[in-house]
């Protein structure tokens, strides 16, 4: 499995797909800038300003981002023609999916890393208070875990779609619904420590200094932990061929006999 693992990372340099996922993550800073220029009143800090992304990621952009480069690169071994080469080895497709879930989960985190890079750029360039490097720091474990949870909680929509041949555009639309339904059971603390999306949430401690907020960390990993199961079902269970490309035969010219 290891070597699995250290295979499919040696292949994400060949996946251009993976900038577009760091320009998702700066679009994520980018709309929570615009939002800043509202003049309601909002006195805004860095830590404000942290949230916000994270609230931006959670609910638009790190669900549908994630898993349309998961899915992309999963589905990139039949477009590329490769998966029958590599079936003819001793390694079966659920092993390799695995391999390659584990390295997007890393990918996951270093996209965390990069949103966490853009916030505190864009922070300081905006001259927000309050940007101290423990706050850096903590803002930091809490943009990349939360990515890396998020991505747990968006696996079962990964895993379902590697199913379907080039079903990771599927995938990111579901994805997209799935993660924008964080934005209405936010609204509900039961649900929010249930809910998959927003139980992420829950376990980097978000917003948890407010008096309304009452995060429940048992039941949030616990809702992970069930989107992690489901998902290995599904990747157990897995089974696909390499596509047969049946070669036409050409039609035969039929020449008429006479003049």
């Amino acid at each position: 499995m290891l070597v699995t693992i250290k295979t499919e990372a040696w292949k994400l340099k060949r996946y251009h797909m993976i900038w577009a996922g760091v320009l998702l993550m700066l679009l994520a800073v980018l709309l929570t800038v615009f939002t800043t220029t509202a003049l309601d009143g909002t006195v805004w800090t860095f830590s404000h300003f942290v949230e916000q992304v994270m609230k931006e990621n959670i609910t638009t952009i790190f669900p549908m981002c994630i898993a349309l480069i998961t899915g992309y690169i999963i589905n990139r071994e039949g477009t590329d023609d490769t998966l029958k080469s590599i079936l003819t080895i001793p390694v079966s497709f659920p092993a390799m999916l695995l391999g390659k879930l584990v390295v997007c989960g890393l990918l996951s985190m270093f996209l965390g890393l990069a949103s966490t890079v853009f916030t505190v750029a864009a922070s300081f360039l905006l001259g927000f208070s309050g940007g101290t490097l423990p706050a850096i720091l903590q803002a930091g474990l809490q943009i990349t875990f939360n990515c890396l949870f998020l991505y747990i909680a968006v696996l079962p929509i990964i895993a379902i779609a590697a199913r379907i041949p080039n079903g990771h555009l599927i995938g990111a639309v579901v994805a997209f619904v799935y993660g924008y339904g964080g934005m209405f059971a936010a609204g509900n603390m039961t649900l929010a420590n249930w809910y998959p999306v927003t139980a992420s949430m829950g376990l980097v401690g978000y917003r948890s200094y407010d008096e309304a907020v009452h995060w429940n960390p048992l039941i949030c990993m616990f809702s992970l932990l069930i989107a992690l199961l489901v998902s290995a079902a599904f990747v157990v269970t897995t089974k696909r061929s390499a596509s047969k490309k049946t070669n036409k035969k050409p039609k035969q010219v039929i020449t008429k006999k006479g003049w």
